[in-house]
């Protein structure tokens, strides 16, 4: 029987030949005619679902989207390094997607922000800018992150050494408010050395105790600590331990000299024992010579503190008394991040003991707070009012909080805001202008933040205007009393304010420059307050406002024109400062005053008798007096170039000599008519009586 020929139907069997194909359109199309469609009306498109029908994706919940957040920022955590990159704009929208500061990745992201923020302050402090930094590092959680802050100062401190001195002051200034974050910085210092002391590595202990010198220095730690790491290095000296021996003493030196003079001499003791019986290399030899010699000078160039960085007052100081040779618990636990799950009370606590450091308030954004706020502030006036402070601890505090307000603004807006919610009592708001050039004046140099604060004062009120007005005129008049850095700082303070129109002109009637009335230092206050101006303004302003018609009353003192002395020290003072240009008028002026006539030339000729012209006998209406001395036969005659009647002559009483004193004084009139002996007036002086009655006498004596 043949085999019967088996074709494929259309049904969808395939021979083995054709499975590898794939199926074509007319397949497709006949299996549609089969199931009742019409093959001519066939789109491949035509079974697809609407745009209408399909359901709208499910929308995550907050819940989900932070879960979603979590688990990825949790991938992020694990994953090893060197991973996946993840751009920082989605690595900040993770984080802000977590919100929920009881779970372990907002606190997690909390900790590593806390991280970077301290350790990117202490590594851009310096001595300029110490004191704006230390009030942003109180802003972050140093209770919490006392380890951070320690192993991040102690790595900036090792990095670079001539840092040291500035990174000490911070510590201190941390010490004061948070003793326990200063103890544990001493506690891994002291850790620190011990184990570079152990494994023999010099670079570990120099940057250890030369940390520890300066701590000491600033009276975190007591000199005790210096002194036995001092004595355990020279106790076996070697030539790296004398070397960090000299280093440690070069830095606490003078301190030691100072605090405990015992434990210097037993010190430099023991370096003069090495010196003279100790093995050691001519190069450590030269290094303790160099140290007495240091010594011999006071440590002149190795002072203990710089006064830029001496910035605790003694009373605050809080020194810490720690052995070298005592169990120490350096917390190592601080430095890892550990889950709290009493996180939001341990930050609020910390806010109050910020705002308790800083001297700032709790603001309130609600109604009811301010409220309460406002009714306390009333209940503390009435009590004001009735309870009177005679030892002015009112007034000390509240010049406490003006300056503290001010020392902790980065922005003049900002000190503005905070200085305006000051309850000033009744009486004492000369007080905030006072303090705002105090504080100006002890910067090292002149800050445009303070002319900044004043400027924006004196143009909120005209109160504010006015007592700076007066400020300015007080400061004026006691400025002798200020060092010459203090007296420059002031004058640029208020040259600012003039130049920015923020106080009035006519304050400058004050300044009396004269050679009497002005000293060495006021001088030199308006030399600096005039160049600060002519910074703000440029001279032809300066000019321009120097020639108002309505301001020159005020500027009498400054361009007098009471007498040419003192027009001339003007125009002096202003020329040898570089502003000449101000004294035209007053040049002008002083070659227009009329100069006073100067006696004639005398020619003397000899006469007869001594004769003089006095100006008084006009009077007399007959010419001039003749003064004749009885017994001198000299007269000298006066040429004059004034008109004289003829017949009158002019006589000197340069012919009055001391020894014609003694004589009778004849005085006659000098024309021809008034010579006859009856006009002459004869005047005889008690000497020339005396002598008159010597004569007699001698003449009877010889007679008898």
């Amino acid at each position: 029987m043949a085999d019967v020929e088996t074709k494929p139907s259309h049904l969808g069997e395939r021979s083995p030949n054709e499975i590898a194909k794939p199926r074509r359109h007319e397949d497709r199309k006949a299996n549609h005619r089969d199931n009742g469609d019409n093959g001519d009306k066939y789109r491949p498109g035509r079974y697809r679902r609407s745009p209408r029908q399909r359901t709208p994706p499910k929308m995550p919940t907050e819940e989900e989207k932070q879960a979603a957040a979590k688990a990825e920022y949790q991938k992020l955590l694990t994953m090893r390094s060197g991973g996946t990159y993840i751009p920082p704009a989605r690595l900040r929208a993770l984080q802000a997607q977590i919100t929920d500061k009881t779970s372990k990745e907002y606190q997690r992201m909390a900790w590593e922000a806390l991280k970077k923020s301290i350790n990117g302050l202490i590594n851009k402090v310096n001595v300029s800018n110490i004191k704006h930094i230390v009030p942003e590092l109180f802003n972050e959680n140093l209770v919490r992150g006392r380890g951070l802050f320690c192993r991040s100062i102690m790595k900036a401190q090792a990095a670079s050494l001539p840092f040291t001195p500035v990174l000490a002051a911070m510590a201190a200034i941390v010490n004061t408010k948070l003793p326990q974050v200063g103890e544990l910085l001493v506690k891994r210092l002291i850790m620190q050395f011990r184990k570079g002391f152990k494994r023999n590595d010099k670079a570990v202990c120099l940057s250890s105790t030369t940390f520890i010198a300066h701590l000491v220095n600033q009276q975190v730690v007591h000199e005790m600590l210096a002194a036995q790491i001092l004595l355990l290095l020279l106790h076996k000296p070697t030539d790296d331990s004398v070397e960090i021996a000299v280093g440690l003493t070069k830095e606490v030196g003078q301190h030691m000299e100072e605090m405990s003079s015992t434990i210097a001499m037993a010190v430099f003791d023991q370096f003069r024992n090495i010196l003279h019986e100790a093995d050691i290399d001519k190069r450590t030899q030269y290094m303790v010579e160099v140290l007495f010699q240091i010594r011999k000078d006071k440590f002149k160039d190795n002072p203990a503190i710089k006064e830029e960085l001496d910035l605790i007052e003694e009373e605050d100081q809080i020194t810490h008394n720690v052995e070298l040779n005592v169990a120490l618990d350096v917390q190592d636990g601080l430095n890892i991040f550990k889950f709290d799950e009493e996180w939001e009370e341990n930050e609020a606590a910390y806010k109050r003991l910020k705002a308790e450091i800083l001297g700032e308030g709790s603001d309130s954004d609600d109604d009811d707070d301010e409220d309460d706020e406002s009714s306390e502030e009333e209940d503390a006036e009435q009590k004001s009012m009735e309870v009177k402070d005679q030892s002015n601890t009112d007034l000390v505090n509240l010049r406490k909080t003006i300056y503290l307000t001010i020392m902790n603004s980065l922005e003049p807006e900002a000190a503005v805001h905070k200085l305006m919610k000051i309850n000033l009592p009744a009486g004492q708001e000369p007080e905030l202008p006072s303090m705002i050039v105090e504080c100006c004046s002890q910067e090292k140099t002149y800050t445009k933040f303070f002319g900044l604060l004043g400027e924006r004062f004196a143009k909120i009120n005209r109160l504010w205007t006015d007592l700076f007005e007066q400020s300015f005129q007080t400061y004026y008049s006691t400025i002798h009393r200020y060092e010459t850095n203090r007296l420059r700082n002031i004058a640029r303070f208020f040259g600012h304010l003039f130049g920015s129109d923020a106080i009035g002109w006519h304050a400058m009637s004050a300044i009396h420059l004269n050679e009497d009335e002005t000293t060495s230092a006021s001088r030199i206050f308006i030399k600096i307050m005039f160049q600060e101006i002519s910074e703000e303004l440029g001279m032809p302003k300066l000019q321009t406002r120097m020639r108002d018609e309505t301001l020159r009353p005020s500027f009498e003192g400054l361009f007098p024109r009471d007498n040419a002395r003192n027009v001339r020290f003007s125009i002096n003072y202003f020329t040898s400062i570089g502003m000449g240009a101000l004294t035209e008028e007053m040049r002008e002026y002083l070659a227009n005053i009329p100069k006073p006539a100067l006696p004639a030339p005398a020619a003397a000729d000899e006469s007869d008798s001594d004769s003089v012209q006095d100006s008084t006998a006009e009077n007399f209406g007959q010419g001039p007096i003749t003064i004749t001395y009885a017994t001198e036969t000299r007269k000298t005659k006066i040429s004059s170039s004034t008109n004289t009647p003829p017949g009158v002559e002019l006589f000197s009483l340069a012919a009055i000599t001391s020894e014609a004193r003694s004589s009778a004084y004849e005085i006659g009139v000098t024309t021809p008519e008034a010579r006859s002996p009856a006009n002459q007036i004869s005047i005889t002086t008690p000497a020339a009586q005396e002598l008159e009655l010597d004569q007699q006498r001698t003449t009877e004596a010889g007679q008898v």
